[in-house]
């Protein structure tokens, strides 16, 4: 949806992302000169973190950076951006906003970009590569289920909600979510009482990073339950990386299969 009244030229040719899912898509569909600003959670691809203006983050973008760089098409996102940094930009430049929660919206999503930059014949390829893989997927996967809940920050613990995109990556692992009725990311105020009604946690590495230090504290107070650290990117990062998460869903929920209940 567009943030402004403002259009971009018919071939974008200055392009910013604010958003690193949606910078891993412009790098998919072969925008590499037209790329000319991301923020410094654009780690993917690499090479673009090392050479690309890097223009703050994604919470707090460098606004007069932005200008300079004098963009006409900005990529921004309703999680990921503050709504108030994307309508100060959509005054001068067109800002195109999405809005990704699910599987859906991210198909939505991938070909509208592809409109947008004139890679339609890429964006579509990658849909069906994606929608490809999901079929493979609901073939193969069991219809078993655990009960777990999926940790994205410490101190105080907080999970999902089920109106997120990691809430339906959990689904296509076969993992049913605890927190399933609440929104957003709720915190959790007792999470041994939580417990009692799950079988699993799952320990992201982002945005919070942990590791296998927190894994086996867990494990000394439930030692009954399985604690798995997980890759956090493969959760909640959109676009062309579902071409990765799909798979890596799908041994998770092999591996899952495979634990007595």
């Amino acid at each position: 949806m567009w943030a402004s009244h403002k259009r971009p030229i018919e071939s974008p040719k200055r392009i910013i992302s604010l958003v690193p899912s949606q910078t891993e898509l412009l790098y998919y569909l072969g925008l590499h000169e037209e790329t000319v600003g991301i923020t410094k959670f654009c780690v993917h691809p690499s090479d673009w973190l090392k050479h690309k203006k890097r223009i703050g983050g994604t919470k707090n973008p460098n606004l007069d950076l932005i200008r300079e760089l004098k963009p006409d098409l900005i990529i921004a996102n309703k999680e990921e951006n503050n709504k108030g940094d994307v309508e100060i930009l959509a005054i001068d430049f067109p800002v195109w906003f999405t809005d990704v929660k699910n599987i859906n919206d991210t198909l939505g999503m991938i070909q509208d970009i592809g409109k947008l930059t004139l890679k339609t014949e890429s964006s579509h390829i990658l849909v069906s590569e994606i929608q490809e893989k999901l079929k493979q997927h609901f073939k193969n996967a069991s219809s078993k289920k655990m009960k777990g809940v999926y940790l994205i920050w410490q101190d105080p613990y907080m999970t999902i909600g089920g109106d997120t995109y990691i809430h339906e990556m959990m689904n296509l692992a076969g993992i049913e979510n605890v927190f399933e009725k609440e929104i957003r990311y709720p915190e959790i105020s007792d999470l041994a009482e939580v417990m009692k009604n799950a079988e699993l946690i799952l320990l992201s590495s982002e945005p919070y990073p942990f590791s296998e230090k927190h894994v086996n504290q867990l494990k000394k107070l439930f030692p009954d339950k399985k604690i798995l650290l997980v890759d956090g990117e493969m959760f909640s990062w959109y676009g062309p990386r579902l071409l990765e998460s799909i798979p890596y869903l799908n041994n998770l929920n092999e591996q899952l299969n495979h634990i007595e209940h």
